[in-house]
């Protein structure tokens, strides 16, 4: 990597050890990871042991690895904090991706100790939206921020211009909060499960009748607070432009499948942009993947795309009909007949697919193919109520299933070997491909012995005998005279295993470890409501001249705010009048209300372009 350049990482999602593994074979540089607890993902927790073997695993194509420790902490967790920031550091972890100020200042009080620690990630539980917050953050000690995913390319371009000092990443695939992240207590606040505590029960998912202050219904139980998920392949350039160096998928809770494709997919268009533009960008990482399969992200889970606000407010970015994964679209029912669906389509099916629809009441219906013949589609059971005409979706493909279950990967990292004899020894010089810098040079005592015919292609054979190492050979230089030695298999062999024994060491040793600091003067307000779950990070703030708030999760308030959210009513529905929308004809304020009655009014914030959903006790 030359000082030009800007290492660009694709960090993915990494449920457990077998997905974390999965990911770095198919091109991630970087992988998050939660631990034993007090990780944003209560579902998804692993072993230190687990963790430990991820990160080795990981280091050996210099890719990282990120434990997430992003929860609120409560006051009787914290004795048993600083026993597992060590554990994690002694695991390997590259950063600790945190929350909460107390996990920051028990970093800071262990690294006083003399232990040595990972970096700090600001995770968008932190809520960045603004710059102010990124550089209050900063000032803390993160090396990175992860922004919230409400941002559009110039709000990111203008924190990475305001706080330079700090890596930037951003979320670009996978499922959407309605809520600034962070900023979100419904969950807490209806069911007891606080997101901010990794127990999210999915409040945005349910449907919702929409009724004005009259009680006149505007909208009859649709799911108005769902989101599509995000995909923004095709504007990685335009991110990388802005300033990101770090580019996230989202899915701790996904199988190794969802990895595996949705990793594949965006590395290769990275792979095309650094290749495009090899002076400014490289891979954090090492390594070259070759694929079984064709990647696609439309062939994975996923509840229909958009760009969220990437490019400023769009009309596509929920889903109101199901917050279920639907798939793409496949083409629509021709006729029907006893125990056959003849389907419209030029997309190919495959025995085992699942199909789904929406019936006459917009109810989203799913069946399984147990055959196909052609266009001719032989249900497991007939769904009931699928009509001539319906639109079909796919939302299982078994052809990408199998592809997936087979051994669909393969990472090496490319390196140049030159073959040497002088001094009474041979000598195996390797060097990686991407980085010029990182070589490594064995010899073993060679007695001169003559060959009775040419060894070039013998002498190329053997060196090209990586096996299961990381290691593939791209180019061989046999120095002048090699042609004319024999040298036994089991020589050429032994230099081979030292060259990549000391050249593993090297890439793992490149990994850079940035510990995390302490200013001396820090700006003097984060820029958002300073919550704290404990008394270690109220003491924080106090050391800081800040008042911190008790968060929602330790002191519940009465007709609290429960979401902040980039998501519009007004201008979904068509009535945002300052976007040429439609007067509404309702009387405001409007409230959302649940089954069982419950409502949630909203208020709509246009200073902000904001909409926001309060409790109601």
């Amino acid at each position: 990597m030359s000082h030009r350049q800007r290492a660009i990482e694709l960090l993915a999602p990494a449920r457990n050890l077998e997905c974390g593994m999965a990911a770095i074979d198919h091109g991630a540089d970087a992988v998050y990871v939660g631990a034993t607890h007090l990780g944003a993902r209560a579902a998804a927790t692993n072993s230190i042991d687990d963790v430990a073997a991820l990160c080795h695993y990981a280091h050996r194509y210099g890719a990282r690895v990120y434990a997430t420790v992003n929860t609120f902490v409560y006051d009787s967790e914290l004795p048993s904090l600083p026993s597992l920031l060590l554990a994690l550091a002694q695991a390997g972890v590259d950063a600790l991706l945190v929350q909460d100020m107390a996990v920051v200042e028990c970093v800071r009080r262990l690294q006083t100790e003399g232990h040595s620690m990972p970096a700090l990630h600001a995770s968008t539980q932190t809520d960045i939206r603004t710059p102010e917050r990124a550089r209050w953050l900063a000032a803390q000690g993160m090396s990175r921020l992860v922004l919230a995913r409400e941002l559009s390319l110039d709000e990111i371009a203008r924190i990475h211009s305001e706080v330079p000092q700090a890596s930037i990443e951003v979320f670009v695939h996978g499922a959407l909060c309605v809520s600034y992240s962070g900023a979100c207590t419904a969950s807490q606040y209806c069911f007891s499960r606080s997101a901010n505590r990794g127990e999210c029960a999915q409040f945005c998912r349910m449907p919702f009748t929409l009724v004005d202050s009259t009680g006149a219904v505007v909208a009859h139980r649709a799911h108005l607070l769902s989101l599509r998920d995000m995909c923004r392949i095709h504007h990685l350039e335009a991110l990388l432009q802005a300033g990101v160096s770090s580019l996230k998928i989202e899915g701790r809770l996904k199988d190794a499948d969802y990895v595996k494709n949705v990793v594949a997919a965006y590395s290769q268009r990275l792979d095309a942009i650094i290749d495009r533009h090899p002076d400014l960008y490289c891979r954090a990482s090492l390594g070259h993947t070759t694929y079984t399969f064709q990647p696609d992200v439309n062939r994975t889970y996923n509840r229909g795309y958009t760009e969220y606000f990437l490019n400023g407010r769009t009309a596509d970015i929920w889903s109101p009909l199901t917050p279920k994964a639907t798939g793409p679209r496949i083409g629509r029912v021709k006729s029907i007949a006893h125990r056959t669906i003849v389907v419209s389509t030029t997309t190919p099916l495959a025995n085992g697919d699942g199909l789904c629809f929406f019936d006459p009441d917009g109810q989203l219906v799913g069946f399984r193919v147990n055959r196909v013949e052609g266009n001719h589609v032989f249900p497991l059971s007939m769904p009931p109520r699928l009509t001539v005409g319906a639109t079909l979706y796919r939302n299982a493909d078994q052809s990408m299933t199998a592809a997936l279950s087979r051994n669909s990967a393969q990472r090496r990292i490319p390196i140049s070997l030159t073959l040497a004899h002088h001094d009474e020894a041979l000598w195996l010089t390797a060097t990686v491909c991407q980085r010029p810098l990182l070589t490594a040079t064995c010899h073993t005592p060679y007695k001169y012995e003559e060959a009775r015919q040419p060894q070039t292609d013998v002498q190329r054979r053997q060196l090209e005998k990586w096996g299961n190492t990381v290691f593939a050979a791209d180019s061989i230089t046999l120095s002048q005279g090699m042609d004319h030695l024999f040298i036994p298999a089991t020589v050429l062999a032994t230099l081979r295993r030292n060259v990549s024994d000391a050249l593993s060491q090297l890439v793992t040793d490149s990994l850079p470890h940035t510990e995390p600091f302490t200013p001396p003067m820090p700006p003097a307000h984060p820029g958002a409501a300073p919550l704290a779950a404990n008394a270690l990070a109220a003491d924080y703030y106090r050391e800081r001249g800040i008042s911190p708030v008790p968060a929602f999760e330790v002191e519940s308030t009465h007709h609290p705010l429960l979401m902040e959210c980039r998501h519009c009513l007004r201008f979904s529905l068509g009535h945002c009048v300052r976007r040429g929308g439609t007067p509404p004809t309702w009387r405001e304020p409007l409230s959302l209300v649940l089954d069982d009655g419950r409502r949630f009014p909203l208020q709509f914030d246009c200073s902000h372009c904001q909409m926001n959903v309060y409790g109601q006790d």
